[in-house]
């Protein structure tokens, strides 16, 4: 209830008037039952124009931090969040990385969208980087279909460490659904993995027009940082 009043008639109309977000193949996205969306990662705000532009409600897997924050900042994000039904994840790795697949397959067995970004964290750049197989695993295993998506220009309107975003408009575009159905029970060759994460980011990288780098997002912001 909280997800339908706060993009309905809260958050969503002023969101609509103020960015004009556009969206492009939404016949794509499946009317019922569960499917993965996966979009390239441009900027926060992606989490907030994709579920506003999809008629059905999405849950993403976001990272813990966004839950833990103190004062009046950490306390409208940790509200936002929840309010739009997205679910903490830890991003540690080991057991942390079993423990949110096993969370984005309990979104899928309910039935759900999930969104789901493959690269694995904020694009440093703007370029488009290698996905993490983590999603082939619950491709796999859930055998749902996915619609790769790409964002535009989210990244004109909020940078990485940007806290006041830019008026601009924004876009959405839903490829055609892919399936992986051929592959069931293989999610566990590495191969099979690595096959199935790089046809989904190729499909995203087609949508977006993003040139490709075929090195790990998180890699790239640590020699960055450094």
């Amino acid at each position: 209830m909280a997800y339908f009043i706060l993009k309905n008639f809260v958050l969503g109309p002023i969101l609509h008037v103020l960015f004009r977000p556009w969206i492009r193949g939404k016949s794509n996205i499946p009317k019922a039952g569960a499917a993965i969306l996966a979009s390239n990662h441009l900027s926060f705000s992606d989490s907030i124009f994709l579920p506003l532009k999809v008629s059905r409600p999405v849950t993403f897997l976001a990272k813990s931090d966004y839950f833990t924050g103190k004062g009046i900042k950490g306390a409208v994000t940790r509200w936002f969040f929840k309010a739009t039904g997205q679910l903490p994840i830890d991003r540690s790795g080991g057991k942390a990385s079993e423990d949110s697949l096993n969370t984005g397959l309990g979104v899928l067995e309910r039935g759900l969208l999930l969104g789901i970004y493959p690269e694995g964290t904020r694009s440093p750049d703007g370029k488009l980087y290698r996905g993490r197989t983590g999603i082939a695993r619950m491709v796999l295993q859930a055998k749902v279909p996915v619609v790769p998506v790409a964002m535009i220009d989210t990244e004109k309107v909020q940078r990485i460490g940007q806290t006041v975003p830019k008026i601009r408009r924004v876009g959405v575009v839903m490829g055609d659904q892919l399936d992986f159905s051929r592959f069931a029970g293989m999610d566990g060759e590495r191969a099979v993995l690595r096959a199935v994460t790089d046809r989904i980011v190729y499909d995203i990288m087609r949508l977006s027009g993003q040139q490709y780098e075929d090195v790990y997002a998180s890699t790239v912001r640590n020699r960055m940082a450094r």
